[in-house]
């Protein structure tokens, strides 16, 4: 294929090399003369390794070039893509000019050609980013609409060569398949899964992923800063951990849905925190997590209040399904919180019986729902028909074709219990 790589910092100038040694025949673009002037003599213009040979073998067979401008980029290729970078304005967000800038030059280049030219951008971008400003943008420039899609790069500083032959996944957000089968073939040397989704779910998971190296990162810091307090290997102890690829190292609890509770979680956070208090320590993530757990609580209750209907069916209460464990349960919280505001509650767990509830168990819903008796009711039905707002608060069989027995009502569901949503349903429910 013929690519144009436009912007030479660590993602292009790998890109570049490694699809021009692919067999592919690269122009790379740049607006800084310097790093087109280093790699028209086979050197990387960044410190990457294994990247100058790369380069120096792709321009001695005369399958990479570089230039200054965008017309003579666009002249030579199919397919362009972006890979400028986005960094951080005083504020955090993210300052887009480069983006702007190289969209508008690809643009007024596209005006001239006449065949079709595909724009795939790599540059870290929030969700929206693609097809709210590069596509419009490229469309005002060029005069014309110019088909574009969602390419992110998994590579890391110092292995980015390696990390270009293996990444995760190939992912590519495209709406139209003929598109995404393009681009796919930029990679077929790439030993890799092809994944094609939605271009904002590609942005997005590019985002996630990073924040999630993020959080492991801190969070093994956390532990060691308590290991070390503790006087126990840190290393050792995360070791251990990561051995248990059954919860620990999975996709297990990475999913979206409703707060965790129960007899374990809450506790023994609150136990971690209060010793590192103690010793004077500061975890910041650690101490972030229960409050974190409570604003999904209170996110629900709000988007109940909020629909200004008071009369409520909550369709689970236990911590989580399967379980008669009141103790610290989110729903038994959020419950508690729509009474205290005043909503009409009826609530349905197949597995919780007033009268089975014996010691903290009981004494925790004693607490918390004294009222509970009044409340509860083994006729789903019933509970049904009571509620303007219905709650789905665990996944149960029973519960799968509920929004045909909802019309009418506003379903709140939590955890994702009848799957897939309904079309056009919010991130939290119908």
């Amino acid at each position: 294929m013929k690519v144009s790589v436009f912007g030479l910092g660590y993602v292009g100038a790998v890109a570049a090399g490694c699809l021009a040694r692919d067999g592919h025949t690269v122009v790379g673009c740049d607006s800084n003369a310097a790093k087109v002037e280093l790699l028209n003599a086979g050197r990387a213009p960044v410190v990457e390794a294994g990247l100058d040979d790369l380069l120096a073998e792709a321009v001695a067979a005369r399958r990479l070039w570089a230039t200054t401008e965008a017309a003579e980029a666009v002249a030579a290729s199919d397919l362009s893509l972006v890979s400028v970078g986005t960094p951080s304005r005083p504020n955090g967000g993210l300052d887009l000019s480069a983006v702007e800038r190289v969209a508008i030059d690809l643009g007024a280049a596209l005006r001239d050609k006449g065949q079709d030219h595909a724009v795939v951008l790599r540059s870290t971008v929030l969700p929206g980013t693609t097809l709210g400003l590069l596509a419009p943008t490229l469309e005002a420039a060029a005069g014309r609409p110019v088909p574009v899609c969602f390419n992110p790069e998994f590579l890391r500083e110092g292995s980015s060569v390696r990390d270009f032959d293996h990444p995760p996944f190939t992912l590519i957000g495209a709406d139209a398949p003929d598109l995404a089968a393009g681009v796919a073939e930029l990679y077929a040397t790439v030993q890799a899964e092809v994944i094609v989704t939605t271009v904002a779910a590609a942005e997005m998971v590019k985002y996630v992923s990073n924040a999630w190296h993020a959080v492991k990162v801190a969070f093994a810091n956390e532990i060691g800063v308590l290991a070390k307090a503790f006087r126990v290997d840190g290393h050792e102890v995360m070791g251990l951990f990561c051995r248990d690829d059954k919860l620990n190292i999975s996709p297990r609890y990475l999913l979206p849905g409703f707060a965790f509770g129960g007899s374990c979680l809450p506790k023994d956070l609150r136990a971690l925190l209060c010793r590192a208090r103690e010793l004077d320590l500061e975890t910041p993530l650690l101490a972030a997590v229960l409050p974190s757990n409570q604003a999904q609580v209170a996110r629900a209750a709000e988007r109940v209040l909020a629909s200004g209907r008071r009369r409520v069916s909550l369709l689970g209460l236990s911590f989580k399904a399967g379980t008669d464990d009141l103790r610290e349960s989110p729903l038994v919280a959020l419950a508690e919180t729509l009474l205290g505001k005043g909503c009409e509650l009826r609530i349905y767990d197949r597995n919780v019986a007033l009268a089975r509830l014996v010691g903290a168990n009981r004494a925790y819903v004693d607490q918390h729902l004294p009222h509970l008796g009044a409340l509860l009711s083994d006729d789903l039905e019933a509970v049904l028909a009571h509620g303007e707002v219905v709650i789905i608060g665990h996944r149960d069989p029973a519960l799968a074709d509920l929004p045909a027995r909802c019309g009418g009502k506003l379903v709140l569901d939590l955890v994702r219990a009848v799957d897939p949503p309904v079309a056009g349903v919010d991130a939290l429910g119908w």
